[in-house]
């Protein structure tokens, strides 16, 4: 990228996805972007007057409590949306109409999901279309640890034609925590939080299914009984040109599963089985360290005991499969952040394009029918 003054950014929210994955990405590439303002209307007693953001990383920041404010500064360029779910379209939407003034050029909406429908992200993709904005869709686990180990084992060809996929996001908790993702709002649910990471993995890897059977319940029975907990969704693709096999891709959710560590990926293959357990470690150690953690040596490497297990047979019938350790992949987050602020700058292709953003609200829109209806969906060309 070209040597340039850093993006001026605004991080509107600061919650969570602020504290843990936004602000340490932006504090820790200086020569890409610098830390603008923060949109936080209220910030709790503790941390006034500077605002959560500005207390807990000890920088100095512009605090806004109107995002309105933050539409007709001309300083800044890139927008951060890490607020919650339900309010992603509408902020956007806003941010997106706003640009035509060039207060800014790109906007960055959190994680996952970008809009609560397919309808919604579509239409945030024709506005950016319209006005030329960078719209980047925050799907940061395509630089896990783990998801970028089992894309090299099947580039490598290790497995054959892959014809089962089996993706997990389990884990053990028997409670409501409170938290608005529990609340009956737009956006809630686990097939919302954790969910469109393992989709968007999915289609990243297979691309559009021709099918999908879906079930979405409240496993746990406790808080709102539309609200989903647990998820099994089932993406069907049929033989093709470079795959002659049918592969089915199953995505889990469980919230009672107790498993050290969790089982994350089970992929066979016409020529073996690839298994990966434990989860990347890139959330855990932000959360302990913040933005210093991106300077240690060991940052986003898994420890040895979850690297994954591959076994292969040379040719049917063979009695003396080969087994190994597969050393896991550096997870890397910023490399997201690399590819935003060069698109921005000067205009690199986009690693998480929009309208794969919009597939991913698409399956999930599926999702709800087809769990809702108890059949199985097409899913249309699009």
């Amino acid at each position: 990228m070209s040597q340039r003054e850093p993006i001026r950014v605004s991080v509107v929210g600061a919650g969570l996805g602020a504290t843990v994955f936004h602000v340490p990405l932006v504090l820790s590439s200086p020569d890409l972007f610098t830390l603008h303002s923060v949109v936080e209307r209220t910030p709790p007693a503790e941390m006034q007057p500077e605002g959560t953001i500005a207390k807990k990383f000890n920088v100095k920041t512009k605090l806004v409590n109107k995002f309105e404010n933050v539409l007709s500064d001309n300083a800044v360029e890139l927008v951060i949306i890490t607020t919650p779910n339900s309010t992603h379209y509408e902020f956007a939407k806003a941010a997106l109409e706003a640009g035509k003034h060039g207060a800014y050029r790109a906007i960055l909406l959190v994680d996952k999901p970008v809009t609560t429908t397919y309808e919604e992200a579509q239409e945030l993709g024709r506005i950016a279309t319209r006005k030329n904005l960078v719209l980047y869709a925050f799907q940061n686990r395509r630089w896990d640890s783990d998801y970028l180990t089992l894309r090299k084992v099947i580039d490598q060809g290790s497995l054959g034609h892959i014809t089962d996929f089996v993706s997990h996001y389990d884990r053990y908790r028997n409670f409501l925590k409170g938290s608005w993702k529990e609340s009956a709002t737009a956006g809630s649910g686990l097939i919302y939080d954790l969910g469109t990471h393992l989709i968007d993995q999915a289609l990243h890897l297979f691309g559009r299914p021709a099918k999908i059977t879906a079930f979405l319940q409240n496993l746990r029975g406790i808080g709102e009984d539309n609200i989903d907990d647990n998820f099994t969704i089932l993406l069907h693709y049929p033989r093709t040109e470079t795959n002659p096999y049918l592969l089915t891709v199953t995505l889990r959710g469980h919230p009672l599963s107790q498993r050290t560590p969790q089982l994350r990926y089970t992929i066979r293959g016409t020529k073996g089985t690839f298994v990966k357990y434990g989860l990347d470690v890139q959330e855990e150690q932000l959360k302990s360290l913040g933005a210093g953690v991106f300077e240690k040596e060991w940052f986003g490497r898994e420890q040895e005991e979850i690297h994954g297990e591959l076994e292969t047979v040379e040719k049917e019938g063979d009695n003396a499969p080969l087994k190994s350790r597969v050393v896991s992949e550096k997870g890397d987050y910023r490399a997201l952040y690399r590819n935003l602020g060069a698109a921005i700058r000067d205009g690199e292709e986009l690693k998480v394009k929009w309208k794969e953003a919009e597939m991913v609200m698409l399956i999930v829109d599926l999702a709800i029918v087809s769990s809702r209806e108890g059949r199985t969906l097409d899913v249309p060309s699009v």
